[in-house]
């Protein structure tokens, strides 16, 4: 590996260890065996590093979304696939040491680190296109924008507000059956109306 990748793994395991705020450049320098000047060189910034290094996290953990089913696949876009979707999603929640904590101190303390807020945000789109394709089974090429601004924010809604539930109260966060259940009394709501 050469200097871009060691930073960026060694930015992966501050971010898990330390999380952004308390991440510094040396620290980073010491876990990549790097130095400094390497930062600025391949990154531009530290904040533009950790940025990097928490989308990789995301990346990595996002192959683990599909799962491993016992069951086969459910139909795309139904409320079986919601359902299977969002147990794989809250199964990375569940984990020690979980890097979802990480969203939560960009939510908190986003003022504190507009660059990295600023390159997450930039990303986002491709977020919500993944999750929809993910949920709807097609491939990313073929969501338009409508779709992204309605079907993916609520998608990202949804996902944030589990991450911000499973930071702050595991005990009683939501698992998919309960998230599922929710679902389909708004379904059943919008029937009768």
């Amino acid at each position: 590996m050469g200097h871009r990748e060691d930073l960026l793994e060694g930015a992966k395991r501050c971010l898990l260890a330390k999380g952004f705020v308390r991440t510094t450049a040396r620290d980073i320098v010491k876990e990549s065996g790097t130095n400094l000047a390497s930062i600025g060189y391949h990154y531009g910034s530290k904040d533009a590093l950790l940025a990097e290094a928490y989308l990789a996290l995301v990346g990595e953990l996002s192959q683990d979304f599909e799962g491993e089913r016992e069951e086969p696949a459910a139909e795309p876009g139904s409320v079986e696939r919601f359902r299977q979707v969002w147990s794989n999603i809250i199964g990375t929640m569940r984990v020690p040491g979980s890097m979802w904590h990480l969203s939560m101190e960009i939510v908190a303390m986003g003022d504190q680190l507009p660059a990295v807020r600023e390159h997450l945000a930039a990303q986002q789109r491709d977020a919500e296109r993944a999750l929809v394709a993910l949920f709807m089974g097609v491939s990313e090429e073929e969501i338009d924008a409508g779709t992204l601004d309605t079907l993916g924010k609520f998608y990202t809604t949804l996902m944030t507000g589990l991450i911000a539930q499973w930071t702050f109260d595991p005990e009683n966060a939501p698992d998919a059956d309960a998230l599922t259940a929710g679902l389909r009394q708004v379904i059943e709501a919008a029937a009768r109306s």
